[in-house]
């Protein structure tokens, strides 16, 4: 019995830190290399894009799209860019217009630039990744690196060992 609660101690403890890394993973900025090859507005409700499947039914907002490829894979990605306003996560961005104007230029110049965002990108949801910012990314400049990120993923590897030697210890140490 004592065995089977250990393991159910180490189960929890690995499912609330996979949950904290898959926070910080969605929540944190993250940043990509990329060239924007288009976009588009799109009008979307609380259940996604308006179309003849998905009536209006609701209060409706546009939110701009970018179609981006990389330059050394030649992979396509689709990001939203979309304000955060006053929610979560906290970038209390409020300029997604500035920002596809900035896009708009960056591709009628077939720039390279650096994309600031953060989210996943589940095809299947409709869940894009949101622009955060972007910047040109000139000849002999380093992309940005997700260093805090990186950080937490390190001290959620280090609290998940000590929790589990922790646990390991309690039922260990009663034989």
């Amino acid at each position: 019995m004592k065995t089977m609660i250990k393991y159910f101690l180490i189960l929890v403890m690995l499912s609330l830190h996979i949950v904290l890394v898959g926070a910080v993973n969605y929540a944190f900025p993250s940043y990509d290399v990329t060239t924007i090859t288009g976009m588009e507005v799109r009008r979307v409700d609380k259940d996604g894009p308006i179309s003849k499947s998905n009536p209006e039914d609701g209060p409706v907002r546009d939110v701009y799209y970018l179609f981006t490829e990389n330059p050394e894979t030649k992979k396509v990605m689709t990001y939203r860019n979309e304000d955060t306003g006053w929610g979560f996560p906290l970038y209390f961005k409020f300029d997604s217009a500035l920002t596809q104007a900035k896009a708009q230029a960056f591709a009628n110049d077939r720039k390279v630039v650096q994309i600031k965002y953060y989210g996943w990108y589940v095809s299947w949801w409709n869940e894009f990744r949101n622009i955060v910012s972007i910047n040109e990314l000139k000849d002999g400049d380093m992309p940005s690196r997700p260093w805090l990120s990186y950080i937490l993923y390190a001290f959620f590897a280090l609290t998940f060992f000590l929790a589990v030697q922790m646990i390991r210890g309690w039922f260990d140490s009663s034989k």
